[in-house]
């Protein structure tokens, strides 16, 4: 997966392997448990990030949901949901993170 992870992340999970671990095991865990398919729980999980508004978040969700079979469109819907909740300069941030990857694309 393309992008470089944030230093101090890098920091961290050098220096606390165990809790990394725990961490990963937890996120596999999650993730296969409940009846959602790959693709689904990968625009969901974009859609939390898009919510939260944190760019990492959506790059990194941009990401996955590209390995985990979404489309550009499928992605770029997403998004455009979120402007009834999250309202039009949150959700027009997110089209730019988005559009970041644009060059990243499998």
């Amino acid at each position: 997966m393309a992008g470089k992870l944030p230093e101090n992340f890098l920091r961290f999970k050098g220096t606390h392997p165990e809790i990394y671990a725990a961490f990963e095991e937890l996120g596999r865990t999650l993730h296969e448990s409940g009846p959602l398919s790959e693709r689904e729980r990968r625009l969901v999980k974009l859609g939390i990030a898009v919510g939260l508004g944190t760019e990492g978040g959506v790059h990194s969700a941009v990401r996955f949901a590209n390995a985990g079979g979404c489309s550009r469109e499928d992605i770029a819907h997403v998004v455009r949901l979120a402007i009834t909740t999250i309202g039009w300069p949150r959700a027009l941030a997110a089209m730019s993170w988005v559009e970041d990857l644009v060059g990243e694309e499998k």
